[in-house]
């Protein structure tokens, strides 16, 4: 890694599977670094399995030396329930970069669909297909993982965003 490299940690929140991705973005170029799944235990009660993705997701700020983090926001649904828990999750996920001093974007699924495939509305097939042409080295990607990947490739193109707009060039 170079030191104009900013590795960014991706982020796909989940309470039966967390996908993570981290790749390196150097300008306009991205590296794919490292992903994976974290599945903490289904039978444990919400507290322990809450507790587990956030020391799991900390040990992966630690162990792939992140420098920035970003996180899909949560999807509502019809089930009240399942989106409660869904945030509990997320919120699990997002304190853990913010403990090891991180800054956390976060990003509408459809933003991410559309950074990444070009349409709002993509499904996962379409998503893990680009995931696996922006970053080849990542190989095949199963589904959390790949829309964790998309997340961080979207967090790169949007702070390059902001930086060309702060240096005054085109957004």
């Amino acid at each position: 890694m170079t030191n104009e490299a900013t590795r960014i940690l991706g982020l796909d929140p989940g309470l039966r599977r967390t996908g993570w991705g981290v790749v390196a973005a150097e300008g306009s170029r991205l590296r794919w670094i490292a992903h994976g799944v974290i599945t903490p235990p289904e039978v444990a009660p919400l507290s322990e399995r809450l507790l587990f993705l956030l020391e799991a997701v900390g040990q992966v700020c630690v162990d792939q030396d992140c420098d920035e983090a970003a996180i899909e926001e949560v999807f509502v649904n019809m089930n009240p329930v399942s989106t409660l828990k869904l945030g509990h999750a997320r919120a699990a996920v997002m304190l853990a970069p913010a403990r090891h001093g991180l800054s956390v974007a976060e990003y509408s699924p459809n933003l991410i669909k559309k950074a990444v495939v070009g349409a709002g509305h993509a499904d996962k097939t379409q998503i893990a297909f680009m995931v696996k042409r922006l970053l080849p080295a990542a190989g095949d990607v199963k589904a959390d993982a790949a829309d964790a990947l998309a997340v961080a490739i979207t967090h790169a193109q949007m702070r390059k965003r902001a930086l060309l707009t702060v240096l005054g060039g085109a957004a």
